[in-house]
């Protein structure tokens, strides 16, 4: 697990040697066992490592006999496959989990990817085929890569603040008003680009070329199986998901450094320590967040009983109103690539914890996308008559009078690929799970697990988000998936049939952290404070935001309020570039 970056001059001068200093810099936090740097002509690629396969001999950058060089983030769970197929016709010379994909590029082209197994941002650099510069991301989007085109570069990054802190951007940074559609009333931004004017996302599953600092070409690695729901029965299916569930919890298991789970007490991560606990000699090192205040569920004790009946380790980590005020000005600074989820508050403080005595994590991301669990496919299900509605049919916003202008075409996105999905044969339910995995998976999720933990040192790896699972999970019959009130219906009866003390198949009462009543506690104070941030300003009426400030403790303006109150924060961090050290929410508001 690393951090990359690199820059391909238009002109085919060597790159600036201050900003390639500078991208280490800003990526230091991703990598803090050692650091690489390559430059050949007009490219130039950088790499941080932390060292969790290979410690001795896996420093980046790689090369090939053929002259191409390799920086890469994250892992191919893979490569021992991988390896023993090239061995004898490929002399490797480290034991790198990310040498064989720089071999696989040099035999199979520019459809190297095809083959990975893993999670993973990768540059290349070809001299002998014109030079050209390949980017990679792995189809689920585990891993972030970023790009910038200007008159003089193309730049790219595994965050868009080395890009931004290293000058490689076009002027001092500025929100993109389209992408502001998307974080204000989803909490996420949708498709290629940005919030921030200027800085691209490499798709998942994307391929790009390069050439002479211009993208030439684009290929998709697409993340799920093509078709409709299989025919399949229940038996049938759950051997089917045990065999995949096994596979993919051993290989995310390949490490040579401790590791350990993130337990919720849910459905997802109780199935994936009741598969390591399974696998492995030792006890599975296990560590639950719990909130004190707001009268929020609170899954510590469901957690530890599970803990201490497959014989793990476990640690409870508290996360209490103080550290909202004190670390959610670095957290939204860490969130570059911002989504307003207040899951980024327990994940940050669960990394800080784990990375005492870990690099590695399992996570269960991917679960509710694949398994459908969310409400919102169980009310996709329903006829309008009785509640039944598409996904994401209304933003944050939407009738609470607080923004300037009326946030129009924010859904278009979503709406395309609804027709899209069905006219590859997907059926209603398959299409929304299709899209949150596209983009509320990607751009929310996935951006909060890699930012949160990697802001520690510390690699994430989402057992769930894995060809072998996806191909168990995705084209079920929708029977197995949803059945009356309850969704993950397949992946219950596989747990429960494990581990009845899971008790899979109560209706859980969701995740969640009580930011409305904190919020609402100082409502007075804090709405006065963001109504008054320029960000804010220019989108919102002052007065409105004091009133929904004051009414934070109401379910609808509690979450519109965290949602302003974290773009403040973000703009404030990102945008206006305030120093975030030692800040609490309100000194950093105060400065504006």
């Amino acid at each position: 697990m690393c951090g990359i970056a690199g820059v391909m001059t238009r002109d085919g001068r060597a790159p600036d040697g201050a900003a390639l200093d500078r991208l280490l810099a800003a990526l230091s936090h991703r990598g803090p066992d050692g650091e690489g740097r390559y430059v050949s002509g007009g490219v130039a690629l950088v790499q941080t490592r932390l060292a969790i396969i290979d410690l001795e001999t896996g420093d980046q950058p790689l090369y090939e006999p053929g002259g191409a060089a390799l920086v890469a983030n994250g892992e191919i769970y893979n490569y021992v496959e991988l390896r023993a197929e090239m061995e004898g016709a490929v002399d490797f010379r480290t034991q790198s989990d990310c040498e064989p994909p720089l071999h696989l590029y040099r035999r199979t082209g520019l459809d190297y990817a095809e083959r990975l197994r893993g999670m993973y941002a990768i540059a290349i650099h070809d001299p002998a085929e014109g030079g050209r510069l390949v980017l990679s991301r792995d189809p689920f989007g585990i891993k972030p890569l970023y790009y910038v085109q200007t008159d003089a570069h193309f730049a790219f990054a595994s965050e868009p603040g080395a890009l931004i802190a290293a000058g490689l951007i076009d002027g001092r940074p500025t929100i993109e008003p389209d992408a502001r559609k998307s974080l204000l009333q989803l909490q996420f931004g949708c498709g290629e680009a940005s919030p921030i004017r200027g800085i691209h996302r490499v798709l998942p599953g994307e391929t790009l070329v390069i050439q002479r600092g211009r993208i030439v070409e684009r290929r998709h690695r697409a993340a799920l199986p093509a078709g409709g729901p299989e025919a399949i029965g229940e038996e049938e299916a759950l051997d089917r998901l045990d065999a995949a569930l096994r596979d993919s919890v051993t290989v995310h298991q390949r490490s040579d450094v401790p590791y350990g789970l993130f337990l919720s007490g849910g459905i997802d991560s109780s199935a994936i320590l009741s598969m390591m606990a399974e696998l492995n000699e030792r006890p599975v090192v296990a560590f639950t967040a719990g909130f004190e205040g707001g009268h929020v569920h609170d899954e510590r004790d469901h957690a530890r009983l599970l803990a201490r009946r497959l014989g793990a380790e476990h640690h409870e980590i508290n996360f209490a109103e103080a550290d909202f005020w004190e670390t959610l000005p670095r957290i939204a600074a860490a969130m570059d690539d911002p989504a307003a989820d207040y899951a980024i508050l327990p994940t940050w403080k669960l990394a800080e914890r784990a990375a005492r005595d870990l690099k590695v994590v399992l996570c269960g991301e991917g679960g509710d996308e694949l398994f459908a669990g969310y409400g919102r496919y169980r009310a996709l299900q329903r006829p309008w008559w009785l509640g039944g509605r598409s996904i994401r049919n209304r933003g944050v916003f939407d009738g609470l009078d607080v923004l300037r202008e009326t946030a129009r075409g924010w859904r278009d996105p979503i709406a395309g690929k609804e027709a899209l999905n069905r006219e590859q044969g997907r059926n209603r339910l398959q299409t929304a799970q299709a899209i949150d995995c596209e983009d509320w998976l990607s751009n929310d999720l996935l951006t909060k697990l890699d930012r949160c933990l990697m802001a520690h040192g510390l690699e994430g790896r989402t057992p769930f988000l894995d060809p072998a699972v996806a191909q168990a999970a995705f084209r079920l019959p929708d029977r197995l998936k949803i059945r009356g009130k309850l969704g993950k219906w397949l992946l219950r009866r596989w747990l429960d049939r494990r581990l009845p003390e899971a008790r899979a198949f109560e209706r859980k009462r969701g995740f969640t952290v009580p930011v409305g009543a904190w919020i609402a506690a100082e409502g007075r104070r804090l709405g006065a404070l963001v109504a008054r941030q320029p960000s804010v300003e220019e989108i919102a009426h002052p007065e409105a935001v004091r009133a929904l400030f004051d009414k934070a403790a109401g379910k609808r303006e509690g979450f519109a309020a965290w949602t302003l109150l974290f773009y403040a924060l973000w703009s404030a961090a990102v945008i206006e570039r305030r120093a975030v050290a030692n800040h609490d929410v309100f000194t950093l508001l105060e400065e504006s």
